[in-house]
Order: C-alpha cells, then structure tokens, then sequence
C-alpha cells in the first residue's frame, strides 16, 4: 500500500512543476525591477545616454543552423515548421540547404565536426533560442504532439495579459520558442524610442512565382 508520504511527495512534485512552468507577475516584475535599475545606475555613475544612430538595417534576413543531417533538418522546418526550400548559390562548396517564410530565412549547414553541435540535453527555456511569433497556439501544439516531438508549454502573466509559450528542439537540439508575445507593449527604459525601426513591407526578398514573374518588394 502507497503511504501517506509518498503522495505528499507528489503533489509537492506536481507543485514544483506548475511553478515552473508558470512564471507570475510578481517574478516578471521582479526582473524588469532588475533592469530598470541597471539602467539607472549607469546614469547615476554618470554614464550619459550616449547619442546612438542606428545602422540602415531593414529586418532579420536569415538564421544559420549546423545540422548533422540536412535532409533531416529540412524535413524539420518544411513539415513541422512551414518553410518552403529555395536555391542556393551554386558557388558555395558545402553542403547544406535554404528554406524561406514568414520573412525570415533558415539557413542549413552541413556540419564536418559532430562535436560542435549541442549536446542532447533537456528544454530549458533560458537557453539559446530562436522565437517565431504565432496566431494560434492550439495548432502548434497539436502538430507537436502528432509528430511525438517532445515540448514544454509555459505561461507568462504580466500587467493583465497572459503569453504562452512553448519551446521545443530541432533535430540537432537547437531551441526553437513559439509564442504570442505580440501581446507585451514593449518599453523602452531610455528616451530611445526614436531610434527603434519596425520593418517596412518591402523587406522581404523578390520571390519567383510560378508563372515565372516575380513577386513585389
């Protein structure tokens, strides 16, 4: 017969869990306390905000990712994740593939060395990570777990709203987050937010439509 503290143990197991997955409002606002205060001692030491241009960028192009196998990374990111395989230039002497959506390009890498791609190991979502911003959680989810690929789902509460998060690995263990963290307005903690450029429509490369024009900047 199971005792009494056994089952003590594992509602105390299943508490921990739920605390780590949920981060409440007063942890988040512990960390932006942090911040702030980072930022408010470099100017107390005198450290003046200094006059920053920023540089002609547009938006993010690509990510590179190392894999092991390329044809098992582009099955990753074509069928789980959504990306459409493109050319790449034919100068380049390695192996490796181009995958294209949503504005952004996954970038394969065949890699010659194992040891330089990350150990296995178990999610954790304060490690490297690519975030990828979404529309319906549910979906995503519900693809993970068809595929039996194994994920972490996370709840952030702050200032009324709640973010979900969920964080899974590719097959070469690097961390991939889906979220819908368009709900956080973000603040900046300087009068910077001039300098802040938010992409403009025409970002996104010419694509070859398949009547043979191309697609509009």
């Amino acid at each position: 017969m199971l005792s009494v503290k056994y089952f003590q143990e594992q509602i105390q197991n299943l508490y921990s869990f739920m605390a780590s997955q949920t981060l409440s409002a007063s942890s988040e606002t512990y960390h932006m306390k942090k911040s702030t205060e980072i930022h408010h001692e470099r100017t107390n030491r005198g450290e003046e905000e200094e006059e920053i241009e920023p540089l002609p960028l547009m938006s993010l192009n690509h990510v590179s990712r190392l894999c092991k196998s390329v044809e098992d990374s582009m099955d990753f990111y074509e069928k789980i994740m959504g990306f459409v395989p493109t050319q790449r230039p034919g100068a380049f002497n390695f192996g490796g593939a181009w995958l294209f959506n949503y504005g952004v390009g996954i970038h394969l890498v065949e890699c010659k060395n194992l040891e330089d791609l990350p150990a296995k190991k178990e999610l954790n979502p304060l490690d490297n990570h690519i975030s990828f911003q979404c529309e319906d959680m549910n979906v995503v989810e519900k693809k993970l777990k068809k595929r039996n690929i194994k994920y972490l789902r996370r709840t952030v509460e702050e200032g009324g709203e709640r973010i979900d998060q969920l964080f899974f690995h590719d097959p070469d263990c690097f961390m991939i987050e889906v979220c819908n963290c368009e709900k956080l307005t973000l603040v900046p903690l300087c009068s910077c937010s001039t300098r802040i450029r938010l992409p403009p429509d025409w970002h996104s490369p010419p694509i070859a439509l398949e009547n043979g024009e191309q697609s509009k900047r």
